[in-house]
């Protein structure tokens, strides 16, 4: 489905998330930055993980099976990306938006999907499995304007 006019994008990763609203129509995309934030990578890792790995007795066998180590990094990032879908609720619920584009990469498309309210969910036209917080507003455009295209049924 193309993307309306007024639909708000979200392009996000887990270190930015950039809001565009289209001000073009379904047949030509003109996103504009509406807002942007950008977290910065803490570097809080080395102090959490001194210890070794944990181990737990197995109840059959020999030896101990290890406990895989949390990943302080991801929790953080998955963290980020929950703020982010409690931000589009509250503007969902106020009506901000009608339509929605998502644009995020696998991991945190997938934590955003788990993480989205139900009225949230009924505006998404659009979900892009793809990293593009770092690039140029055109290539994005680019991008949505192929992937809706490639999702179009065919002219009868």
């Amino acid at each position: 489905m193309p993307i309306p006019n007024n639909a708000l994008v979200l392009v996000i990763d887990g270190r930015k998330m950039l809001f565009f609203r289209n001000h073009g129509d379904q047949n030509q995309i003109d996103l504009r930055t509406e807002a942007h934030d950008e977290r910065e990578d803490a570097d809080f890792d080395r102090e959490l993980k001194t210890d070794a790995q944990g181990a737990a007795s197995t109840s059959a066998g020999f030896g101990r099976d290890s406990m895989e180590e949390t990943d302080f990094k991801q929790q953080d990032e998955d963290n980020w990306v929950k703020e982010a879908a409690e931000n589009l609720r509250k503007r969902a619920l106020r009506n901000d938006f009608d339509h929605l584009c998502i644009v995020a990469p696998p991991k945190a498309l997938g934590v955003l999907r788990k993480s989205l309210h139900k009225e949230v969910e009924k505006r998404v036209v659009c979900t892009i499995n793809k990293e593009m917080s770092g690039r140029p507003i055109p290539d994005i455009e680019a991008l949505i304007t192929s992937e809706t295209k490639a999702n179009e049924p065919a002219d009868v």
